[in-house]
């Protein structure tokens, strides 16, 4: 099972914002994704995984061909009994579904109704929201980008995943639209955060925010330089540490 990051699409807007739902306490509108994607096409990404249900073999062509014996002769089909009507096994009465699909929905491992699902197979299990500042009243004119969010599913957590995100979202900030420096929010709590962004990205905090967020907890405001040659993906921390193991931003 190989875990792909690629740059995010309108149509996976609802399996980020699944993503989100299911792994941040701050949510956004699909409203809000959209505009990031139209916006900034390029400044976010998400990673995915395959299930390889289309390597599944149902055997339905196997048990069509005909079996040779050693010596080369073919086994006849043997007569059926045509007196003998087929008796038609009994239907059970389906039981209601508990997660909002049945298994009647399920096709080779892929639950339609699952939105973290983008494709056949396909799954969204991470995402980075990032944007370019425009706010024709800031002070501060020089182009620079901001992470809105980032997540990583549970089970697939340190993995090096969020850090990987983070670098690709930043060096497109950079690279496309030219952003001097990137800067984002974080939980004062949120200490596995904290260490991806300050010890593994370098970021700095430059101010404490009071009652940033809604339940009334304060926020570091972190930034960072944006230099090319320092977000290669040879510049990578590279240990499993530097992922999130509790709640994203």
């Amino acid at each position: 099972m190989g875990i792909t990051i690629r740059q995010a699409t309108i149509n996976d807007i609802v399996a980020m914002q699944d993503a989100n739902l299911h792994n941040l306490p701050e949510n956004y509108q699909l409203k809000y994704y959209m505009y990031h994607l139209l916006s900034w096409p390029q400044a976010s990404f998400v990673a995915t995984t395959y299930d390889g249900t289309d390597d599944i073999d149902d055997g339905g062509e196997d048990e069509k061909e005909e079996v040779e014996d050693k010596d080369g002769t073919k086994d006849e089909p043997k007569d059926e009994p045509k007196d003998e009507p087929k008796k038609e096994p009994k239907k059970e009465p389906k039981e209601e579904p508990k997660d909002g699909y049945n298994d009647d929905d399920k096709v080779d491992g892929w639950s339609k109704g699952d939105p973290a699902y983008i494709s056949k197979g396909e799954k969204i299990i991470g995402y980075v929201l990032g944007k370019m500042e425009d706010d024709p009243e800031a002070q501060d004119k020089t182009p620079h980008g901001h992470i809105t969010s980032l997540s990583v599913s549970k089970t697939y957590r340190r993995m090096g995943l969020a850090e990987k995100l983070m670098r690709q979202s930043l060096y497109a900030m950079c690279d496309e639209f030219g952003a001097k420096y990137v800067s984002l929010h974080v939980r004062k709590s949120n200490r596995a955060a904290l260490h991806l962004y300050r010890d593994s990205l370098k970021f700095e905090v430059t101010s404490i925010e009071k009652s940033y967020y809604q339940d009334g907890e304060d926020a570091y405001a972190m930034r960072l330089d944006l230099k090319l040659e320092n977000l290669l993906p040879s510049r990578a921390h590279g240990e499993i540490g530097d992922d999130f193991s509790q709640r994203l931003i």
